[in-house]
């Protein structure tokens, strides 16, 4: 199939509109599962971990929380306990809680 010059444009852009609300998640969904899950660890408003050594994940970007969660669920990325978090949490678990985290305020600390 050929486009007519212009229309390339428009199928991008309906393109990328799919592949955004394919992860696309549900932050109420992704609020209660990380009151269960992430919270002890992580803090409850993301920004407060119970190590300085563990990730803020607040105002973190939803595609980069999904590939991350990923990764620990088939051990592309190495951390014992994430790794284990992550196995249990199904993909809709893993937008809803990347939506939510994406949602808040991030609070990343700069150094002077």
């Amino acid at each position: 199939m050929r486009l007519m010059p212009g229309k390339w444009l428009i199928a991008a852009s309906l393109a990328v509109i799919g592949v955004g609300s394919a992860t696309a998640g549900d932050i109420a969904k992704g609020r209660e599962k990380a009151d269960q899950v992430c919270a002890a660890c992580h803090g409850k408003d993301g920004n407060t971990p119970i190590d300085p050594a563990y990730p803020k994940l607040a105002g973190q970007y939803a595609d980069y929380l999904v590939r991350a969660l990923l990764d620990y669920k088939i051990d592309q990325r190495k951390n014992a306990i994430m790794s284990a978090q992550a196995k249990a949490l199904s993909r809709a678990d893993i937008d809803n809680l990347s939506a939510f985290y994406a949602s808040l305020p991030g609070r990343l600390s700069h150094k002077r």
